[in-house]
């Protein structure tokens, strides 16, 4: 496999092989497991977490709550550039990089 980027995420989002996914998640500088939580807590935890990195730094959140996958990319607005990968079994990670 070719070394992994966020361009991956930005330009495939929806093309995602789980082994590229599953790489990117795995280096990400944060994880956040949202696995059963609802609004607006995953926005709450996606917006602190996001203050605390730095510029270019990955934050990616896992949820199970289908809202999530839209309200946790405008709630860290202006903050993070924010792209969703959805698994195929419910399960979504939503992946931030800090502006």
């Amino acid at each position: 496999m070719s070394e992994l980027s966020w361009d991956d995420v930005v330009e495939m989002p929806d093309e995602l092989d789980d082994e590229t996914a599953e790489a990117l998640f795995e280096d990400a500088t944060e994880v956040q497991d949202m696995t059963g939580e609802v609004c607006p807590y995953p926005q709450v935890e996606a917006k602190k977490a996001i203050a605390g990195l730095s510029p270019g730094d990955v934050l990616v959140q896992e949820t199970d709550h289908v809202p999530s996958t839209e309200n946790v990319p405008k709630a860290v607005g202006e903050d993070a550039t924010a792209k969703v990968w959805k698994s195929g079994n419910g399960r979504y990670r939503i992946f931030m990089r800090k502006e």
